[in-house]
């Protein structure tokens, strides 16, 4: 069982299809029931995934024994700051490594653009994204913006490689 990790273009059937599994599980946690086909087309509508393309922003799609089972987005926001969005893992496959090589090919691209700190927000009840992050040495930090459902802000500085 291994785990392979590459920058794919957001909208390609694999990288769309787990944008909109990270979606429908996001927003079914948040409304505590299954979110339907619409709600999700809904929240997917000028969701700012156009900004996950180079130069300024990339997205990788993490695969398991082949199949397409995880994803994370990165968006320079400001000189020498990124923020990491939809980072995603499917359930089924949820501990065996995904999460941390996905974090490890977003912070390699922010460093490759000139990226110093790397930013993200998440909910309370999204326990798994908080341990994650917290595992992989994002420290939690004060709100660095006030959008809807952020509840938690962290932020990691990345030291560059040698």
């Amino acid at each position: 069982m291994t785990w392979t990790v590459t920058p794919e273009r957001f909208d390609s059937p694999d990288a769309a299809l787990l944008r909109r599994d990270y979606y429908d599980e996001v927003a079914s946690r948040y409304w505590g029931r299954p979110a339907t086909a619409e709600e999700i087309d809904e929240g997917l509508t000028d969701d700012g995934a156009e900004l996950l393309v180079a130069p300024a922003g990339e997205f990788v799609v993490g695969r398991f024994d082949g199949r397409a089972a995880a994803c994370a987005g990165l968006v320079v926001t400001d000189a020498g700051v990124a923020e990491l969005t939809r980072v995603f893992v499917r359930p089924e496959v949820r501990g065996t490594g995904g999460g941390g090589l996905l974090l490890a090919a977003v912070e390699d691209r922010a460093r490759a653009l000139g990226v110093r700190t790397l930013r993200l927000d998440t909910r309370g009840d999204l326990v798994e994204a908080r341990g994650l992050y917290a595992k992989h040495g994002y420290r939690e930090v004060p709100a660095f913006h006030r959008r809807q459902y952020a509840e938690h802000w962290f932020a990691k500085e990345l030291r560059t490689t040698a």
